[in-house]
């Protein structure tokens, strides 16, 4: 029994494990991934998935996370959009940020789409080079004009010791673009990523989960189902 003047014990924090021990987990509706039936290109694989995601109502479906690495910073990650899909996965950024210094320096990258409520992730790797001109200056020009006026007054990612010095460079950039709706800057850049590799991930309820990877063989591509 305790005593009356003691004081009670102080309880511990719950552990990560605790503290994650009632989260949801996926329970996808959607169709099984199969290696005898999935199509023999991974791109066609990956739009019926974000056809899928976009039918569910997944917030920004086409967002992604970017990874880039060089030898000075190490290995970095942000999440961007898909900007289009070919026989490359498309984004843009200016070649002047962090990431665009990275692949300057390394063009390897991988792009990490993750569909929680589908239990579906997709990771791409390959190679990211600079796509036409004509791409980069349309993407620029549907952007919205206070997204342009940014991309223009300063450089991405840069340390803002001034803010007042940055707040007037922000004015005189949306001054420019108010008064040249062509305005591009040169360091705006359409990236192509090329992929080599293609996994798919699909979260069950049979042994947990399923993945499938697309390896590029020249010309071809050869699928291979992978064990969990």
């Amino acid at each position: 029994m305790t005593p009356p003047d003691s004081a009670p014990a102080a309880s511990s924090p719950p552990s990560f494990r605790d503290r994650v021990r009632g989260a949801a987990s996926p329970s996808p509706a959607v169709a099984e991934l199969d290696l005898a039936s999935a199509p023999s290109h991974p791109v066609a694989l990956f739009l019926g998935w974000l056809d899928g995601a976009v039918a569910a109502g997944v917030v920004q479906p086409h967002a992604f996370t970017l990874s880039t690495s060089s030898t000075a910073s190490g290995p970095s990650a942000r999440t961007l959009l898909l900007k289009d899909v070919d026989d490359a996965f498309w984004f843009t950024s200016s070649s002047l940020s962090p990431k665009g210094r990275q692949i300057a320096e390394d063009d390897r990258v991988a792009l990490t789409f993750f569909w929680a409520a589908q239990g579906q992730q997709v990771r791409v790797t390959g190679s990211a080079v600079p796509g036409p001109r004509d791409v980069a200056e349309q993407d620029f020009r549907h952007r919205h004009p206070d997204s342009r006026a940014v991309a223009v007054a300063v450089p991405q990612s840069t340390e803002v010791d001034d803010e007042e010095a940055a707040d007037e460079a922000l004015d005189r950039a949306r001054a420019e673009v108010e008064a040249d709706d062509d305005l591009v800057p040169d360091d705006w850049t359409a990236y192509r990523v090329l992929p080599v590799s293609v996994e798919f991930w699909q979260a069950t309820t049979g042994r947990d989960q399923v993945r499938v990877r697309y390896d590029r063989v020249g010309d071809d591509w050869r699928r291979a189902s992978l064990w969990p």
